[in-house]
């Protein structure tokens, strides 16, 4: 429980927040001119400081270095007091634990950094084990070219020590690392610092400039979080250095972790512009939720197409053509990197239709390989009567692959390219005889797609058995008794009613619950309201919210571990309630 720290906004692990001292400071910051230093126990015992409005206290302790043997470190651990004003407890990375502050200390910080497996490891173990709404501190360890990675991970707080000493030493510091002062024919920056020849630049100035570039790192890391394009930055930034680039993928494979601090959805555009776009959280949960929860229900023939530059697909020239060839007489799925597969009715669900990909003509061996696994894996989930490929031949490198694993046979109807003439009729007429479906029908099984999408398998059949859909897709309402949800376009998701939300707490299907004191909500939950949470709830989720005086549906604005343990900040943004 903080007092003096708030999360305003977050990106994934990344968050804007504020130190709230005296002065208050937006984080990610630097802060090494607003700390108060306590002490060190081990020289001699410290009395408890009184503190301080204007800064944050570093509480007493006894900082143990990386490498320091587990019983060492268990056998000297301190509790932190408690203090009236910002505090901030000092630990390591395996000595991690609640102590109550608005702040912790990594201590062992300068021994991880540099090291892609022990960061990552010593990031998550540390950041499980305190509280969500507490700041995170290393001191230490910042530069210009890590300090995005830094803050990708969960980090709040930086001090401009090491990129100083660096200046001091005569090394030069920019967002792509490092060079000798002394190897410099020029100054390539317009920091105050530089406004001079390089001929009268010394070790001072390499300072100063060193700061400058890290503040300015800072100021772009935050504008990115604010639009929720962190990662896109940094995808581009850890290629230059190659432990910056081994710790992004060493955090791609803490799945879990980065998956609970995801948003469901963003507004802006996704990149897919490097290998490592494929391990993005929003990729792998789609793909998962792709295998694990989509639930075909036409009886018709499949159709595999190529997806399209145009977004949703269904708006594209190319995929019009197609839907002329088929006439409602097959299943359409589309396949594209770096998503996998997109059923039709989930081709505005994020991030199907926010996406934009590098296209070479080529595939490159990574996404060849993740591609035909999800489409394997969808195909051995959902059975067809046939497999129709309406592909161009690059595409038939991941289609020929999955036919070998299944033992099974497609259907090849492209010449040349998939909207020629000849190919055109070649899918019509393998379409010839097959029964239509009705748009009713079609309507219906997107709305029930979506719901398994959204709130987990076979969440569609027990919503949506008996409904009926109105207005014009991709913004249909859908109606029981009465009107029990709304498709939200933009994000290809669905907005519940009340009516629909007490279906949903009665149904079978996994329920997301924030359960809040006596009190009615208006506009917003916030966290200090909050009694437990589910802890599946991820941002942008649709929750039910109820308690003693009222029940209600809305969107979270924190994941539920967060709305737990969070003592500020706004949880839930209310559409409906009721009182009770």
């Amino acid at each position: 429980m903080t007092e003096f720290f708030e999360i305003h906004a977050r990106d994934g692990p990344a968050r804007i927040g504020e130190l709230r001292l005296t002065e208050s400071l937006t984080t990610p910051a630097l802060v090494g001119d607003r700390i108060a230093d306590a002490g060190s126990l081990w020289p001699e015992a410290r009395e408890t400081p009184a503190g301080d409005p204007d800064s944050l206290t570093v509480l007493p302790h006894r900082a143990l270095p990386a490498g320091t043997p587990d019983e060492v470190q268990s056998a000297f651990t301190v509790d932190s007091p408690e203090i009236d004003g910002p505090s901030a407890a000092v630990l390591s990375s395996e000595t991690a634990t609640e102590h109550g502050s608005d702040a912790y200390v990594l201590s062992d910080a300068q021994g991880l950094v540099g090291h892609a497996r022990a960061f990552v490891e010593g990031i998550v173990d540390v950041k499980r084990a305190i509280p969500d709404d507490a700041a995170l501190y290393l001191p230490g360890v910042a530069t210009p070219a890590n300090v995005a990675l830094l803050a990708y991970a969960g980090v709040d707080l930086f001090d401009a020590d090491r990129a100083v000493v660096k200046g001091t030493q005569g090394k030069y510091l920019t967002s792509d690392g490092e060079q000798f002062l002394v190897d410099l024919d020029e100054l390539p920056c317009a920091c105050p610092a530089c406004q001079q020849s390089v001929d009268e630049f010394d070790r001072e100035d390499c300072a100063a400039h060193n700061e400058n570039v890290l503040r300015a790192r800072l100021a772009t890391v935050r504008a990115r979080i604010r639009r929720g394009r962190l990662r896109d930055y940094l995808e581009g930034q850890a290629r230059h250095e190659a432990w910056l680039t081994a710790a992004l993928r060493r955090f791609d494979q803490q799945y879990s972790y980065l998956e609970a601090h995801a948003p469901m959805f963003r507004r802006n555009e996704l990149l897919a512009a490097s290998e490592e776009s494929l391990r993005r959280v929003e990729i792998q949960r789609f793909a998962e939720r792709m295998t694990e929860r989509y639930e075909n229900r036409f009886s018709n023939p499949l159709v595999l197409v190529p997806c399209s530059a145009t977004k949703p697909y269904s708006e594209s020239q190319s995929h019009g053509q197609f839907h002329d060839a088929i006439g409602f007489r097959a299943h359409t799925v589309s396949m594209t990197s770096p998503i996998g597969v997109v059923p039709q009715e989930l081709e505005c669900t994020y991030p199907a239709q926010h996406y934009d990909s590098v296209v070479t003509g080529e595939w490159s061996a990574g996404e060849i390989e993740f591609v035909a696994s999800v489409l394997e894996a969808y195909l051995e989930r959902n059975d067809y009567p046939r497999v129709i490929a309406h592909v161009p031949d690059d595409y038939r490198q991941i289609t020929e692959r999955v036919e070998e694993s299944l033992d099974t046979e497609f259907e090849y109807t492209v010449e040349a390219h998939p909207t020629t003439s000849e190919s055109l009729s070649n899918l019509a007429d393998a379409l010839s005889g097959e029964l239509k479906y009705s748009k009713r029908e079609r309507e219906h099984n997107t709305v029930r797609a979506i719901a398994d999408y959204q709130f987990g398998p076979a969440a569609g059949d027990d919503l949506f058995e008996e409904i009926s859909t109105e207005g014009r897709y991709p913004k249909l309402r859908v109606h029981g008794d009465e009107h029990l949800a709304t498709m939200v376009p933009q994000y290809g998701t669905l907005a519940l009613t009340l009516a629909g939300a007490h279906r949903w707490v009665a149904s079978d299907a996994p329920t997301k619950i924030v359960e809040i004191d006596e009190f009615v909500p208006h506009g917003s939950v916030l966290a200090p309201g909050i009694v437990d949470a589910s802890e599946e709830i991820r941002v942008g989720d649709e929750v039910v919210v109820r308690g003693p005086k009222a029940f209600a549906i809305g969107r979270a604005t924190m994941h539920g571990c967060a709305m737990a343990e969070a003592s500020r900040g706004m949880a839930v943004d209310v559409r409906h309630v009721e009182e009770r």
